[in-house]
């Protein structure tokens, strides 16, 4: 193996596009994960055993939000317990370019991961608030319900949208490739995606200690999903009927 500054270098030209992603995705969780995945490759770790060790911190992390009472210490160990998980689900990805250890099974496991954590952080602040939370009324327990919904379908159809793409251009050939695979990163776009990436919405856990505030950054950021699910439904449903069309 390699130092730490030569895997560094190789997990450098080994990185995805940026292309989609938001500022903090590009430049606090990718570079984050680039050094936990030059940690787990000089341990000899393999990116499944990356994978199972993001759901270790963030599950329970996730876990101390449904069963803790909300204090400002909690707040902070979740928003790290939850940041360390993040990264390393970004680094799982990194050591499979790097080693080509990646499969199909590794693949599977990230993505039933990633949605188990959609499904539980938003069930941990239902939990949260129904047994903690002195609530201005019943139908905030509403909220995290409607998050959870936005959340998963939004997640569920990128999916789809990304493995039906896939087979309608391998059907009709490298051509029908998407006509923006080439186009430039666009700046604006990564600050616009801001409000929908999974590492900002982590932030609002360091509100824990303040029940008022931690509801209304949830709140907002319930809001931005849903606006973020109507204009990708719309964006990805048009794509594709291109690709029918075509």
């Amino acid at each position: 193996m390699g130092n730490t500054g030569t895997v560094l270098r190789e997990l450098r030209g080994a990185q995805k596009s940026a292309k989609g992603v938001s500022l903090y995705s590009r430049y606090v969780n990718r570079p984050a994960g680039r050094v936990l995945a030059a940690g787990a490759y000089r341990s000899g770790m393999t990116p499944n055993q990356v994978t199972l060790t993001s759901a270790l911190f963030t599950y329970g992390a996730l876990a101390s939000v449904a069963l803790v009472e909300p204090s400002w210490e909690l707040g902070v160990l979740v928003w790290a317990a939850l940041a360390v998980g993040f990264a390393f689900d970004s680094a799982d990805g990194q050591l499979a370019r790097l080693t080509g250890g990646g499969g199909p099974d590794g693949e599977w496991l990230d993505h039933v991961v990633d949605c188990g954590k959609l499904l539980l952080v938003h069930a941990a602040v239902l939990i949260s608030f129904y047994r903690f939370g002195e609530l201005p009324s019943e139908a905030w327990l509403l909220l995290p319900l409607g998050f959870q919904l936005a959340a998963v379908v939004t997640f569920c159809a990128g999916l789809l949208r990304d493995q039906l793409g896939k087979a309608a251009v391998s059907a009709r050939g490298p051509s029908w490739a998407a006509p923006d695979a080439t186009a430039p990163v666009s700046r604006v776009r990564a600050v616009a995606l801001l409000p929908a990436d999974y590492g900002v919405f982590c932030l609002v856990f360091l509100l824990l200690g303040a029940p008022g505030a931690f509801r209304a950054g949830y709140a907002v950021l319930a809001v931005a999903q849903a606006v973020f699910l109507a204009a990708f439904l719309a964006k990805w449903f048009r794509e594709l009927k291109a690709l029918r069309a075509g």
